[in-house]
């Protein structure tokens, strides 16, 4: 089954991780014509038809679907986890995006990298946004609740190349390395 995009459920979609996501979403509801929505606390299923449901033509939220992956691929790299776990993470994943039940966002938001831990930032700059790059985006958090500059980040999204396919990607996850793809600490 052909992963269902979110352009195929109309609104651009934008998924706001990082530090200070709650600020920054918050800011993003002072510009008009978005839908921001907070679903970090829903079950991946129940946020993807939120997502989906909305009649605005962008909608920023904190719904990651691949949150638990994510997690998994960090704590394996900071010996945390085992492979058998993020191998389970990416096996849930995948069928719940072959069930249709949730689609990648078109473009993550990833407030204040440099601030996180390095796995975490080599996971969104790296492992993550190796099959699309201009689909991850840092972004400096917001100078208050009415940052003008969020706004010109939304209108000023690059065009790229869409997702991969993630049955093509995300099995071999535990391969990317942190220091190894996308950016070395430090730099």
């Amino acid at each position: 089954m052909a992963l269902l995009s979110p352009h195929e459920f109309g609104p651009t979609v934008v998924a706001v991780v990082g530090a200070a996501v709650d600020d920054t979403l918050e800011s993003f509801a002072t510009c008009g014509g978005v839908d921001v929505m907070s679903l970090r606390d829903r079950e991946p299923d129940l946020a993807s038809r939120r997502i989906r449901a909305s009649s605005a033509s962008l909608v920023v939220h904190d719904a990651d679907p691949l949150e638990h992956v994510a997690a998994a691929w960090v704590e394996l790299f900071q010996e945390r986890a085992t492979l058998g776990a993020l191998e389970a993470e990416i096996d849930a994943a995948l069928d719940r995006f072959e069930r249709g039940s949730v689609a990648m966002p078109d473009y993550y938001l990833v407030v204040e990298p440099d601030a996180s831990d390095d796995e975490w930032l080599h996971w969104w700059c790296g492992a993550l946004g190796r099959g699309a790059p201009r689909r991850v985006m840092p972004l400096a958090a917001p100078a208050g609740s009415s940052d003008a500059g969020l706004g010109r980040v939304l209108s000023s999204l690059p065009t790229s190349r869409p997702w991969p396919e993630p049955a093509t990607w995300l099995p071999d996850l535990a391969y990317d390395i942190p220091d190894r793809v996308g950016v070395r600490a430090g730099e």
